[in-house]
């Protein structure tokens, strides 16, 4: 996550960590279904409405990183050198979140969140919302000039690419291998190509 600075502010990150820390091993430890929220809270050592001032959910707590995930993305648009090319960039973005997703220490959150509907459709509906966060990003930059279509395909591919990557055998292979498509699809809509 972002750094934050302050004390207020360093205090309120710390918070919210231990309790979705809490939340995690608590989850883990007993299942998803089995903890309550204030189960999280008793055992963090805070209120219950502590609990629902960093998180709107309970399957918030499972996706703690939602935020800096979608701000990733979308800095991989906005903070790219001029004049860099859109699809490189958020390869390389895609890659590295995808690399942290499929370490050996993400399984057991991955299986409790193929577990649970819950957590899978709530997983759905933030992928929605980086998808079109990603696609305004892409939509907002004046070098790229892209159809708002355009804009929001490729967006919706970049976070497919992400969820078919950590799901394959190679997920390193798996975006190469997506990327390329994505990259086809993106000139196919430059204008200079007509696909506008």
């Amino acid at each position: 996550m972002t750094e934050p600075s302050g004390r207020r502010e360093r205090k309120k990150a710390a918070t919210r960590q231990k309790i979705a820390d809490t939340a995690l091993r608590l989850f883990l430890e007993r299942g998803y279904d089995a903890v309550g929220i204030r189960d999280v809270a008793a055992e963090a050592d805070v209120a219950v409405t502590t609990v629902f001032s960093h998180f709107a959910s309970k399957e918030a707590l499972v996706f703690e990183q939602d935020e800096d995930f979608e701000q990733r993305l979308t800095r991989a648009v906005t903070g790219r050198a001029p004049h860099e090319p859109l699809i490189p960039a958020l390869r390389r973005e895609i890659q590295a979140l995808v690399r942290h997703c499929t370490a050996d220490s993400a399984a057991p959150i991955w299986r409790m969140i193929d577990a649970s509907p819950d957590l899978r459709e709530y997983e759905e509906s933030m992928r929605l919302r980086h998808a079109e966060s990603l696609a305004t990003a892409i939509a907002a930059d004046p070098e790229l000039s892209q159809t708002t279509t355009a804009c929001r395909t490729i967006a919706r591919f970049v976070i497919d690419a992400y969820s078919l990557a950590r799901e394959a055998a190679d997920p390193e292979a798996a975006v190469d291998e997506i990327f390329r498509m994505i990259g086809a699809a993106w000139e196919v809509t430059s204008p200079s190509a007509g696909g506008r």
